[in-house]
């Protein structure tokens, strides 16, 4: 039987903007100092204040080659450049809270209702419980795409679960053994793509976002250098929206849901939103990479036993304070992924609507 080549091709980023933008202070952590237990202790605090003010941070000297990176966005951009009907043949269940596969675009209304032109294809982590079919493009090359998501675990999200254990006094491996990568879950490797607009559209678009302010739902959402701008985050302190500043050799990664769950608020989800980009930037079209990390499916989202927590105050999340039943990581998912995915006919549709006993889907402005 002959075996797949994988194919050659590459990626070009589009120019930087050059407008000058009210960009947001972010802290870096970099990795190159997690090889010593004092490294990993500095690293541990940069980190725990960081996403208790920011939200957001930088991490960098990850190990991941920038080849690899550069390659991951070439993969992309070959399926985004598939026929709709080849695409739309990887469609899951949207309506049910299915999302590994194709999400169209049109399916959410932009203000204005302008419909959206924001594509998605989802590829579920490789742990033999989410079997799926690709279109060649990305079956031809599916080795290589293990690869790449593996190692997203081995060198960025290890690391980070254990320096977020240091901070909150908890065993190093308290987070990484909820998130081993062999246990079910739905972590996923994602490439996005953001359809530009005509300048006559754009000015249609009241609030001028792609995407309004929202939370992540499960711990930690890793997104790839993109030179188009367009993320914007709200600081936790100020309230105040500020660009995200595409940093080279860095990853941009924010907390999530389910790590504010896990740690009784103490780690806030970070609201944040995708902006229609500068002027001299919104010809393009803007291709992202993600990936999604989240704990394993039968655990439980209740606040965890930490010294920390305990002697700050963070002992019940909003499920245990107003005395609901707890969900584990993979009802929550089933159930907000339903509330995300339903397609919409007006603009913040399903604002406030309870998704559990106890967490209602919320817009931010």
């Amino acid at each position: 039987m002959p075996v797949a080549v994988p194919q050659s091709f590459q990626y070009d980023y589009v120019p930087e903007t050059k407008e000058n933008l009210d960009w947001a202070d972010l802290p870096t952590i970099d990795l190159s100092k997690y090889s010593t237990p004092e490294g990993r202790q500095e690293l541990a605090q940069t980190l725990i204040e960081a996403i208790r003010t920011k939200g957001f941070f930088y991490v960098i000297n990850y190990g991941i080659p920038q080849s690899a990176v550069d390659r991951q966005f070439a993969l992309g951009a070959k399926f985004y450049d598939l026929p709709l009907e080849e695409k739309e043949k990887y469609t899951p269940d949207l309506e049910n809270g299915e999302y590994n596969g194709y999400r169209p675009a049109g399916r959410s209304a932009l203000g204005g209702n302008i419909r959206d032109r924001t594509e998605v294809y989802n590829i579920p982590k490789f742990d033999g419980y989410h079997p799926r079919d690709h279109p060649e493009v990305i079956k031809e090359n599916i080795g290589e795409i293990e690869q790449f998501a593996r190692s997203l675990h081995t060198n960025v999200l290890d690391p980070l679960h254990v320096l977020i254990a240091i901070a909150l006094e908890l065993p190093e491996d308290f987070f990484t053994n909820l998130h081993k990568y062999e246990n079910p879950s739905e972590d996923h490797l994602r490439y996005m793509m953001y359809r530009h607009f005509s300048p006559e559209e754009i000015k249609k678009i009241g609030d001028g976002l792609y995407s309004v302010g929202h939370t992540d739902l499960g711990t930690l959402t890793l997104l790839f250098r993109q030179p188009v701008a367009a993320l914007q985050i709200k600081d936790h302190k100020t309230g105040e929206w500020k660009w995200a500043k595409p940093l080279d050799g860095s990853l941009t990664v924010n907390t999530c849901d389910a790590l504010s769950f896990l740690t009784g608020g103490y780690i806030k989800s970070t609201v944040h939103r995708v902006s229609v980009p500068p002027k001299d930037q919104n010809q393009y079209d803007r291709l992202g990479l993600l990936y999604f990390a989240r704990p394993q499916n039968d655990l439980p989202l209740a606040t965890v036993d930490s010294p920390l927590l305990k002697r700050e105050g963070f002992s019940q999340n909003e499920f245990e304070q107003g005395g609901h039943k707890v969900p584990t990581m993979g009802e929550f998912v089933k159930l907000k992924q339903t509330w995300q995915q339903r397609k919409k006919v007006q603009h913040r549709e399903l604002e406030n609507q309870e998704i559990v006993p106890g967490f209602k889907g919320k817009y931010h402005d």
